[in-house]
Order: C-alpha cells, then sequence, then structure tokens
C-alpha cells in the first residue's frame, strides 16, 4: 500500500491524503500532478487508468477552485484503485497530456478538453470528440445555459440517408 510518507518525501507536503468508502484520494498540486502520476505509474505499478474526468465547481459551497481534474489508477497486479485530484482556475486550465504513460488517456483528455475546456500540453491529437468542430463552448460547465446559447441553428441539419 502506498504511503502518504513516500508521496511527502518525494514530492513536498502540498500532497494530501483522503478516503472515502475505501477510495483512497490524493490531492495534488497541478504543477506536480505529471511527476506524481509518472511515479505512480512506474516505480508504483499503476499500470491503468481507469477513468480521467473533470468537475466545476462553480458556485459549489466552500469551493476555492473552479476545476478539479480527477484521475482515477489500478495497479492490474495487486487490484489496488487510487485516485489522484488536482484543481485548476482559469485562465491557466492547462494540464500536461498523461498519454505518453497511459495510451487510454487519449480519449479522456479529449473528452474533458471538449465538455470542460480543459487543455491538456502534448496531447498528440486535441480535439473534439463530442461536439462538431465549429462548437465554442464547453456544455459541462456550469455557466453554460441549460438551453444552449443558440447553437443549434449554426450547424448542418444531418438526415439519414433513405435505403
Amino acid at each position: 500500500m502506498l504511503a502518504l510518507k513516500t508521496l511527502h518525501d518525494r514530492f513536498g507536503y502540498e500532497i494530501t491524503e483522503s478516503s472515502f468508502r475505501d477510495n483512497r484520494r490524493y490531492t495534488v498540486p497541478c504543477g506536480k500532478v505529471y511527476h506524481v502520476l509518472e511515479f505512480l505509474w512506474g516505480e508504483c505499478g499503476f499500470d491503468m487508468l481507469a477513468d480521467l474526468t473533470a468537475v466545476d465547481y462553480l458556485e459549489y459551497p466552500g469551493a476555492t477552485d473552479r476545476f478539479g481534474v480527477v484521475y482515477v489508477l489500478v495497479n492490474t497486479t495487486t487490484g489496488q484503485r487510487l485516485i489522484v485530484k488536482t484543481h485548476l482556475n482559469p485562465p491557466e486550465s492547462e494540464l500536461p497530456s498523461v498519454y505518453p504513460l497511459w495510451r487510454s488517456a487519449d480519449w479522456m483528455e479529449r473528452e474533458v478538453f471538449d465538455m470542460f475546456g480543459i487543455t491538456f500540453a502534448g496531447h498528440p491529437d486535441l480535439r473534439r470528440i463530442l461536439s462538431p468542430d465549429e462548437f465554442t463552448a464547453h456544455p459541462l460547465r456550469k455557466d453554460y445555459p441549460l438551453k444552449g446559447r443558440g447553437e443549434r441553428h449554426n450547424f448542418p441539419v444531418i438526415t439519414r440517408a433513405e435505403s
């Protein structure tokens, strides 16, 4: 089991630990998140990126940061799971891509980019994955209106071919 002391000795005391329902979570400053993830991948055996997502904390009670980016890691040898979380605030909404560590990050980083507008430096193909290329907004941001901003009239109508 990875100890918080190991991370503190290697990366400093800004890293915090919490747990919820037997899930261990580490909160890491965004400037150190790539190095921590690289350590967990290379030296601790977390060889699977099970999920990568983001959370918008806009107007969330007690939140001091706008976005949280969450990495869910698995050590497939031991079955151990670990959650690493970092926070970002616009206009600095960029993290290093973890694609060099886990190829599964490819589409997950593209989804976070598309839905939240968080960019991943070094990603080999960072473009929209769910929205049309012409779309300029990020629909999972909490400041995006529920009914949209009237964008639908700007996109071509796609019809099914008749057989």
